[in-house]
């Protein structure tokens, strides 16, 4: 994705970000727009001590707790996903219907888009279950670079 393209979409990201904390009744917080700005401008899917060090240089006080809470508040209001390994938790923010690949070994996360047209199979039994609104895929193995090492 071109900067650019990645810039105009954090803007509506943070547009949308001010919407969502309107009506979760939350105020939208210095803290809370730069921890969150600070996930959905990476590609990286950075770790909650990532965005801890990006957004401290900008909020010199802020603790590493606010920016774990916050974190999970923007969860929760689906503002964010979780993705990775479940011993070092990392965030996304791109809000584009996407999957994940997730290497075992070195703990990177890739995105995965799906082409034009290409749909992962619902199975039938989860849509008997009900309006499916969300779903979150996540693929994990060895990466090329650790499978080349």
């Amino acid at each position: 994705m071109k900067i650019k393209n990645r810039k105009g979409m954090v803007q509506t990201q943070l547009k949308n970000f001010g919407d969502r904390c309107k009506e979760a009744g939350l105020r939208m917080t210095r803290q809370r727009q730069e921890i969150f700005r600070a996930v959905a401008s990476s590609c990286e899917h950075p770790c909650a001590e990532q965005v801890f060090a990006r957004v401290r240089s900008k909020l010199p006080n802020l603790s590493l707790d606010t920016v774990y809470r916050t974190l999970s508040s923007l969860e929760e209001m689906g503002l964010l996903q979780r993705v990775g390994l479940s011993s070092k938790a990392r965030f996304d923010g791109d809000a584009r219907p996407h999957c994940h690949f997730v290497c075992t070994q070195c703990g990177e996360v890739y995105d995965v888009f799906l082409r034009p047209g290409e749909q992962l199979p619902v199975p039938v039994s989860v849509r008997a279950m009900g309006q499916i609104r969300q779903s979150t895929v996540q693929f994990k193995g060895i990466c090329k670079s650790c499978q080349s090492r």
